[in-house]
């Protein structure tokens, strides 16, 4: 219970940014053209650049998990350390924990 418990909590994290980001899009893609790319650009930030290097390292997370944690790859390297830096809770788990909630998202 205690192994599914941290799992579902390490999703949330992991999935909140995702959401936050996805709500932030549509809300600067409303305006015109001109206005639209000034608000995406404002609206960008070392986030939005730090979600899509975890989502980027999704095949490289499946290898690792496939390979039980003999295959590394650089984005997943990369991956980990951002989920890491960014999430407490995420110090916590292992690389594998992380890997797998990568490919959950």
């Amino acid at each position: 219970m205690n192994r599914v418990t941290a799992r579902c909590a390490l999703l949330l994290i992991l999935s909140v940014p995702a959401f936050a980001q996805a709500s932030s899009f549509a809300g600067t893609s409303a305006g015109s053209a001109s206005a639209g790319s000034a608000g995406s650009s404002a609206s960008s930030d070392s986030s939005s650049g730090d979600d899509k290097l975890v989502l980027q390292a999704r095949d490289d997370a499946a290898g690792f998990v496939a390979s039980a944690g003999r295959i590394r790859g650089a984005q997943l390297e990369a991956a980990l350390r951002v989920l890491r830096e960014r999430n407490p809770q995420a110090q916590q788990a292992s690389d594998l924990q992380l890997a797998q909630a990568i490919l959950a998202l």
